[in-house]
């Protein structure tokens, strides 16, 4: 078994060309890797947007080296939320890009950046090597309010926030014109949502997701798995009540917690039979039962 994990390899983003989803818009996409996610770059005529790193400062470097063969037009990075796999190789534009973060953000990366490290690099050797000389960056722009638009030069991207789902400082990039949405982890296409922690909130999740709907997108990308259309967001929509409704039922009956995930992991598993990720089901269940104060 020790062999076997030294040969598994690290979460680096594929060195394959990225896809372009729209006229000044390409996505360095995961090809379903474990741990890498969806890297988004949008090109305009005076600067480029950066959306997320992938983990670690060799995965922020090779990125920033792909970056480079799209634009040599001045950087700005943001970020879908802090997790390290979407964040964590922001080292390697510190001093290059201008970085953006919300401040919720913000304030959930400086006070879980440790714990998170620890946590990450008990996942196994590789990741842990991915983060042995990672380091916290701060933003060099934290915008007021919930909302900014930057202007890149013939694209404008709107930034948005609107409280705590997957994590307590979810964004939304929105590029208005070209229909674009970048979604983070609030939206996987064929992977179960990760409830992470008790910051994480299902049904505010679901009334984010029903906005995210009104924006009218008509490419999205998930922070995990193939770039799509606005279905996926009512898939997760549609994923999480399920969920909800399930757990009410079974609260309502007196089922108790460990129970109700007994009975709930396989029919859930069922229903969604083509997602990976099952080990999320228990915690999505967990995460309902909370919300009933239970």
């Amino acid at each position: 078994m020790s062999d076997q994990l030294q040969t598994v390899p690290p979460p680096l983003i594929p060195e394959l060309p990225p896809q372009q989803i729209a006229e000044r818009v390409w996505v360095f996409g995961d090809e379903r890797i474990n741990l890498v996610p969806n890297i988004g770059v949008v090109v305009g005529d005076d600067a480029a947007l950066v959306v997320d790193t992938g983990m670690g400062r060799r995965n922020g470097e090779r990125l920033l080296e792909r970056v480079r063969e799209l634009s040599d037009k001045p950087l700005l990075l943001t970020l879908t939320h802090f997790h390290p796999e979407h964040g964590w190789g922001a080292q390697a534009f510190k001093g290059v890009a201008t970085i953006v973060y919300n401040r919720a953000q913000r304030e959930e990366l400086e006070e879980k950046f440790g714990p998170f490290v620890e946590l990450f690099s008990s996942f196994g050797p590789e990741i842990a090597e991915l983060l042995s000389d990672v380091r916290l960056v701060r933003p060099d722009v934290v915008y007021a309010g919930d909302e900014a638009e930057l202007d890149l030069g013939g694209v404008t991207v709107r930034l948005s926030y609107h409280g705590p789902a997957h994590t307590r400082g979810d964004q939304l990039v929105l590029l208005p014109s070209e229909r674009v949405l970048f979604a983070g982890d609030l939206v996987e296409n064929r992977f179960f949502p990760i409830l992470p922690d008790e910051d994480a909130h299902g049904s505010e999740w679901i009334a984010l997701l029903e906005r995210m709907e009104a924006l009218e997108a008509t490419t999205v990308v998930p922070g995990h798995g193939e770039v799509g259309q606005a279905a996926l967001i009512g898939d997760v929509r549609e994923y999480l009540e399920y969920v909800r409704r399930r757990v009410n039922e079974a609260a309502a009956s007196d089922t108790s917690l460990e129970d109700a995930k007994l009975q709930l992991e396989p029919e859930i598993r069922s229903r969604y039979a083509t997602w990976d990720n099952e080990i999320w089901i228990g915690f999505a269940i967990e995460s309902f039962y909370r919300e009933r104060g239970g």
